[in-house]
């Protein structure tokens, strides 16, 4: 039996999230949804996600902090795909150094991110 791949969301914007998870599960993705990092990093020790999608600011706990957990405390090479509306150079090289997979701006449509996340899965 093929079960569908987990993926951890960590996005503080409820409606982006939503229509996130409504388009993922509808490609047959299971998503567990976090509001903020801390939560992120609670359902990624808890379920050993196949994909990680994070926003980079957030409160409590910022995305390169859930990036660096992943990568240093855990070891894991699960793929990280984070996205914001910063799109600080900076920001987005400092996800890179951190371990993360790939980087989307937002403002992005839920298609753009189901084909890089079915390319990630190859």
């Amino acid at each position: 039996m093929n079960t569908a791949k987990k993926i951890v969301l960590a996005e503080d914007n409820s409606i982006f999230s939503l229509l996130l998870k409504f388009k993922l599960e509808k490609e047959g993705y299971k998503l567990l949804i976090a509001v903020n990092g801390k939560e992120a990093i609670e359902l990624i020790e808890e379920h050993n996600p196949d994909m990680i999608l994070t926003d980079i600011m957030m409160p409590f706990v910022s995305g390169l902090e859930v990036i660096n957990h992943v990568r240093n405390k855990l070891s894991s090479s699960t793929p990280i795909v984070v996205f914001s509306s910063a799109g600080q150079e900076e920001m987005i090289l400092n996800a890179f150094n951190l371990g993360a997979t790939d980087f989307m701006n937002k403002p992005f449509t839920p298609n753009e991110l189901i084909m890089r996340t079915k390319r990630l899965f190859c």
